[in-house]
C-alpha cells in the first residue's frame, strides 16, 4: 500500500523536486561540453565522466540553449506585490515620512492586496527606503528661515581670509554618563543583565559641566568651565579672561571677527554695552542655527574623546576635557574653517532649512 501510495505523489507532482539534484562543478559541465563538441554521444560522455546520461543530456540541452554552463537564477516565488503597489507605497512614504508598515498593511488591505508588514518593510528597503531614527533638529521659524538666507546672502561671497580671522565662540554642556557613553552591546540571550553588558546610571545624571570654548582655523583657543549658571555678568567675565589671549595666540591680527550665538546672556543690553566698549567686530548671528558654527563639530569631538577616558567624577571629567581640547589637531580647525563656504551653500540648497552640519 506505501508503494502504491508513493507512486500516486510521485505521478501527481507531489514529491517530485522535493529532494533538490546534485549541482555539478562548473569544470566538470565544461569537460561535457568539450566531449560533446568533439563528436561523442551521451552514452560515451556519461561512462567517461561516471555521470547519468540524463544529466549529460542536460548539460549539453542548455548550452545549446543559453549559450552557457552557468548555473542560471531561478524563477523563484512570484512577487507579492505589484509593480503599481510598490509605487503607491514609494509615493506615501516620501510625503508621509512617518506613516507605519502597519498602516501600509491596512492601506493595501482595503484594495485587495494581503501582505504582510515585514514584506511591506522588505518592499521599502529594497526601493532604498529605510526605518531610521529622525535627526533632530532646531524648530526653525519663519523668521529664522529669513534670518539664515540673510546671514547666507551676504557672507557667501566672503574671501576666505575673512573665515580665517573668525573666533568661534560657544557654550556646551558635558555629562559624567551622557549620550557618549551608549552603545550598543553584543551579548547573548538571557545574559541582558550581566555587568559587562549593562549601562551604570545614577539619579540626577551623575554629575556634569559646562564649558565655554574658542577656536579658530589656526586652533583650538581657550577653553574654560563655567561656574554655576552663567548670566550676563560671568560671561563678560570669561570673554574678557579669555577672548584677547586666544586672539593673541592664534595670531588672528587686528582685523579678526568675534562670533557668538544669539543666546539672551550673549545680546542682553549689559553685554551689548560692554561689547560696544570692547570695540571688537561681531559677526551678526541667524537664531537658531548652531549648524552654521563649526565649533559645533569640535564640541562633539570633544565629547567623544572625553567619554574614551571615562571619568569616574566632575573632577576628572574637568581635567579630560582640557586635555583631549588642546589635542584636537590644527588640520581639524583648518579644515572645518575652509569649509564654511560649504556650509552656506547648504542653507540655500536646503531652502533655509536645518543642514546636515
Amino acid at each position: 500500500m506505501t508503494a502504491i501510495i508513493s507512486s500516486f505523489l510521485t505521478f501527481t507532482g507531489v514529491v517530485t523536486n522535493m529532494v533538490k539534484s546534485r549541482e555539478w562543478s562548473r569544470k566538470t559541465r565544461e569537460e561535457v561540453i568539450t566531449l560533446h563538441r568533439k563528436g561523442n554521444g551521451y552514452k560515451k560522455i556519461a561512462k567517461m565522466l561516471n555521470i547519468p546520461r540524463d544529466t549529460i543530456g542536460s548539460i549539453i540541452r542548455k548550452f545549446k540553449a543559453k549559450g552557457t554552463v552557468e548555473t542560471l537564477p531561478g524563477c523563484g516565488r512570484k512577487k507579492m506585490l505589484t509593480s503599481t503597489a510598490v509605487r503607491y507605497l514609494k509615493r506615501r512614504v516620501e510625503k508621509s515620512p512617518r506613516v507605519t508598515a502597519e498602516e501600509l498593511r491596512k492601506d493595501l488591505s482595503d484594495v485587495g492586496t494581503e501582505v504582510s508588514a515585514q514584506t511591506i518593510r522588505r518592499t521599502l528597503r529594497n526601493e532604498g527606503l529605510h526605518a531610521r531614527t529622525p535627526r533632530r533638529t532646531p524648530l526653525l521659524s519663519p523668521k529664522n528661515k529669513k534670518s539664515r538666507l540673510q546671514y547666507d546672502k551676504s557672507h557667501v561671497d566672503k574671501p576666505q581670509t575673512f573665515w580665517d580671522s573668525v573666533l568661534w565662540t560657544d557654550e556646551t554642556k558635558l555629562e559624567l554618563f551622557g549620550p557618549m557613553d551608549q552603545r550598543y552591546v553584543w551579548r547573548r540571550k538571557n545574559m541582558a543583565y550581566e555587568e559587562k553588558n549593562t549601562l551604570p546610571t545614577v539619579k540626577h545624571g551623575g554629575g556634569s559641566i559646562m564649558l565655554w570654548g574658542c577656536f579658530a582655523s589656526a586652533g583650538t583657543g581657550k577653553l574654560q568651565r563655567v561656574q554655576g549658571t552663567m548670566n550676563s555678568l560671568q560671561y563678560q567675565e570669561i570673554l574678557d579672561d579669555n577672548v584677547m589671549q586666544s586672539v593673541t595666540n592664534l595670531r588672528l591680527g587686528r582685523r579678526w571677527t568675534f562670533q557668538q550665538d544669539n543666546d539672551p546672556k550673549h545680546t542682553s543690553k549689559s553685554t551689548t554695552a560692554w561689547l560696544q566698549i570692547k570695540g571688537w567686530n561681531i559677526l551678526e548671528w541667524p537664531s537658531q542655527s548652531p549648524d552654521l558654527n563649526p565649533i559645533e563639530n569640535l564640541w562633539w569631538d570633544l565629547k567623544k574623546a572625553v567619554a574614551v577616558r571615562k571619568p569616574k567624577n566632575v573632577t576628572e571629567l574637568e581635567a579630560f576635557a582640557h586635555d583631549e581640547w588642546a589635542k584636537i589637531p590644527v588640520d581639524r580647525c583648518k579644515t572645518l574653517v575652509s569649509s564654511y563656504a560649504s556650509r552656506l551653500k547648504a542653507v540655500y540648497n536646503c531652502k533655509r532649512m536645518c543642514t546636515k552640519y
